[in-house]
This record gives C-alpha cells, sequence and structure tokens, in this order.
C-alpha cells in the first residue's frame, strides 16, 4: 500500500478516545476488552505506530494483523506483543461474521519507570517475535494468561495507593516469564516449520563458506544470516538455542570450523593461506580461534589428522 498513511497513538487515553472507550482510569495503563472496542472506519488503510507497549490476546476476529514480515490470523486463541515504535497494521475482513473475546494489556513505558522491569523488559526477546510468528496458547496455557490478567484488573480497578504500582509490576512480570516460557515451548513443538529454518540456516551457512571470496567479504554477521532468513537476530539465536543448544553466532563458529579443518586435512595450504581464505586478517587470530574452539593448534589438527 503506497499510500498508507501512518497515525502515531501517543497516550494511552488518546488510545481510548480512538476506540469509543471510557476515559481509562489509570493514564499509564489499561486492560481493554476487544468486545468493546470500536474500529475506526479507515483502520485498513492506516499503518499504526504505539508509544507504549500492548501485549493482546484475541479470539474470533475477522481480520489479520500485519507485523514485520508476517500476518497473523485469530481463528485460534493467539497472543502477541508489540512494543513501543514498532509499525503494524489490521487489515478487516468485512465479509466475515466475528465475535470478538479476548483482552488487550497497554503499559507506557513511564509506568515502568524506575522499577527492576524498565530495563527487563526490553530484554524479552518475544517482542521482536512478532516479526516472525505469534504465540499459539493451549487451552491451559490461555487460562493462565487469563488468570494473571484478571490479578492485573482487579488491582486496576482498586483504590489506587502506594502499593498499586508494584503489585502490578509484579503481575506483569509473572505475565512475560510465562509468555518466555510458552513461547520456548512452541519452538519445541512446533518443529516442522523450525527445523526448516535451521536446515535453511545450514544450507545458507555452508554457501557462504564454499565462496572464493572471502577474503572479501569477511565472516557472516548474525545480521546477515537472520535478514537472510527474514527473521528478527534475537528471534533465531533464541529458537536456535532451544533446538540446537547454540546460538547463532555459535553456529557461524562451527561452520567456520569445519570449513578449516577441511581445508586442513585435504589440501597443502599453509595456516596462513587459509586463515587468509576463511576471511582472517591474521593468521594469529585464526589458530588462536581454531584452538580455543578444538583445543588443537591448526597444525596439531593436521599433524594428529595425517597420523590417524
Amino acid at each position: 500500500m503506497a499510500n498508507t498513511k501512518t497515525h502515531r497513538i501517543k497516550t494511552i487515553s488518546e488510545f481510548h478516545q480512538l476506540r469509543g472507550l471510557p476515559k481509562p482510569e489509570h493514564p499509564l495503563i489499561s486492560i481493554v476488552d476487544f468486545s468493546a472496542i470500536k474500529r475506526p472506519t479507515d483502520i485498513s488503510e492506516t499503518n499504526w505506530v504505539l508509544d507504549f507497549y500492548q501485549i493482546a490476546l484475541k479470539r474470533g476476529i475477522n481480520a489479520k494483523v500485519k507485523y514485520g514480515q508476517q500476518e497473523y490470523d485469530f481463528d485460534e486463541g493467539v497472543m502477541f506483543f508489540i512494543s513501543p515504535n514498532q509499525v503494524f497494521r489490521i487489515e478487516v475482513d468485512a465479509n466475515s461474521a466475528e465475535k470478538r473475546s479476548g483482552w488487550m494489556l497497554l503499559v507506557h513505558p513511564d509506568f515502568l519507570w524506575n522499577t527492576a522491569l524498565a530495563a527487563a523488559i526490553k530484554q524479552y526477546e518475544f517482542f521482536e517475535y512478532s516479526v516472525n510468528e505469534a504465540l499459539f496458547l493451549s487451552d491451559k496455557e490461555e487460562k493462565t494468561m487469563h488468570g494473571i490478567v484478571q490479578h492485573i484488573r482487579n488491582e486496576y480497578h482498586a483504590n489506587i495507593d502506594k502499593f498499586t504500582q508494584g503489585i502490578i509490576i509484579s503481575h506483569i512480570a509473572t505475565l512475560l516469564s510465562y509468555s518466555e516460557r510458552f513461547y520456548n515451548r512452541q519452538f519445541i513443538t512446533r518443529k516442522v516449520g523450525h527445523h526448516h529454518i535451521l536446515g535453511r540456516m545450514e544450507n545458507l551457512l555452508r554457501a557462504y563458506f564454499n565462496q572464493d571470496d572471502l577474503v572479501i567479504r569477511g565472516l557472516p554477521t548474525v545480521q546477515y544470516v537472520a535478514d537472510s532468513l527474514n527473521v528478527s537476530p534475537k528471534y533465531l539465536s533464541g529458537l536456535l538455542k532451544v533446538l540446537t543448544g547454540l546460538t547463532t553466532q555459535q553456529h557461524i563458529h562451527e561452520q567456520l570450523i569445519e570449513k578449516a579443518k577441511e581445508k586442513l586435512s585435504t589440501s597443502d595450504l599453509s595456516v596462513s593461506e587459509i586463515a587468509y581464505e576463511l576471511g582472517f586478517e591474521h593468521s594469529q587470530s585464526f589458530s588462536k580461534f581454531f584452538k580455543t574452539k578444538t583445543q588443537l593448534t591448526p597444525l596439531q589438527f593436521r599433524e594428529s589428522f595425517s597420523a590417524g
């Protein structure tokens, strides 16, 4: 959509007004029921940007959310996580009936100010995972999430006192911890697609190291691998850590070591020449790297290989 406009929503109060909701009871945090939301008429023609966090669980929504590189429908219970300054679009299917349910938790960064969660929330990778996949929940998992949000709702509607913020913060932290657990489970149980990514990555690295211009291109970076696979760097490393126990960087190093072993065992190239071909500026750096990974120097590996 070349002519798609972008609408930035700066405050939770502005969000409430735009969606036809009563004024929020707290300016920096709100829980919204999807059944109560009114959609703007131009919602499908607009890119949206929020200045606050949105954590949502939706059911029966006749729409798709375009966020990053992928679309999500909501035929099943689905959670997704949007952080401030992320661009997304909602595409509504006007021909489909809907029975909307679920909730949306809105949290402004200022609500987290001067708490441990202010920094910790930025470390949760699933705020970036949404550029690849939302979180699918089992009935039991969904019930757990509903329970936590109900605790937040109860505190939100209670009389605000000096304990309110701390209690709500602790519930949000619990919600995020369970989300991390369920994403980890999803990585394991939805193996077909994930192993497809693993296979593509291995093929990508193999092809990269088989090229003759490594001296010019240098070693592949995590960003390069993630971009080539159309996922975020944090998502890819998190997925690989669950599936293989290794991060993306460690996989790159594994492929590099395999290529180095191949050259050491099948060619008469010197260590300096091999280091140069593999993109190392200095042979000492290559030798140190090789020994760190194999407990042998390149020459020791070549000699032990020949002796075997």
